[in-house]
């Protein structure tokens, strides 16, 4: 059986993004049980509220939910159940050292397939207040503004 190659989106968390500043990404493996992956290959997944820690040089995820596999049985693991995520250790070393600084946190960005692995983009972010929000907000409206007086222009 040949393997499949590409990327195909499961799962995005676009609050992420609203919340913080996204300072850098990793790429990080996840260890899942037989029925999580047929899960995940279609499409069960929600990251919203999920979290990462690092413990004893080990990174995890919390509150990563993958639906129970309908044809499953017994096999079928907890949908909430902490779950480890799989990365370098000079990696897990240089997470550890970023995030002990104040202000800083792990969040989950995207769970997606690659070359047949399931893959968690991880992000080093940085919180936002409220007046940063309210500065993106008026940057997209901004934007959005101009995409439309420019549609209106050239085909009006």
């Amino acid at each position: 059986m040949a393997k499949k190659t590409g990327m195909k989106l499961i799962a995005n968390n676009k609050k992420a993004y609203h919340d913080y500043f996204i300072l850098e990404t990793y790429e990080a493996g996840i260890a899942l049980h037989g029925t999580e992956v047929k899960s995940l290959r279609m499409g069960k997944c929600s990251i919203k509220e999920a979290f990462i820690r690092v413990e004893n040089e080990e990174v995890f995820i919390y509150g990563m939910h993958i639906s129970p596999y309908e044809k499953g049985n017994i096999f079928n693991k907890d949908p909430l159940r902490v779950r480890k995520l799989l990365l370098h250790k000079y990696e897990i070393r240089k997470l550890l050292g970023k995030t002990k600084e104040k202000g800083m946190t792990l969040v989950p960005l995207k769970v997606y397939l690659k070359d047949s692995l399931v893959k968690v983009e991880i992000g080093l972010a940085k919180g936002k207040k409220l007046y940063d929000k309210r500065q993106d907000i008026a940057k997209k409206d901004q934007q959005r503004e101009a995409q439309r007086d420019f549609k209106v222009r050239n085909f009006g």
